[in-house]
């Protein structure tokens, strides 16, 4: 059994509610981001790997794959 990875996540900017569809890459983390609404530069929180991880609707693709050393 193969597990589907999702390759787009919403992005909601913490600071002003902002909301943006973007496709993850899957080959690296996104660690900044900067929010289109507001100009704030989005970065992961303590414990996360990437923005999609802390603000998305779907986590990155290696996380979705459970692989716990995806970025460090």
């Amino acid at each position: 059994m193969t597990k589907t990875v999702e390759l787009n996540s919403v992005l909601t900017c913490p600071s002003c509610g902002h909301k943006e569809t973007m496709a993850m890459p899957t080959d690296a983390c996104l660690f900044f981001h900067e929010c289109n609404g507001c100009k704030v530069l989005l970065k992961p929180l303590a414990g996360d790997c990437c923005v999609f991880c802390s603000y998305g609707t779907v986590p990155c693709p290696p996380i979705q794959m459970d692989d716990k050393n995806c970025c460090q």
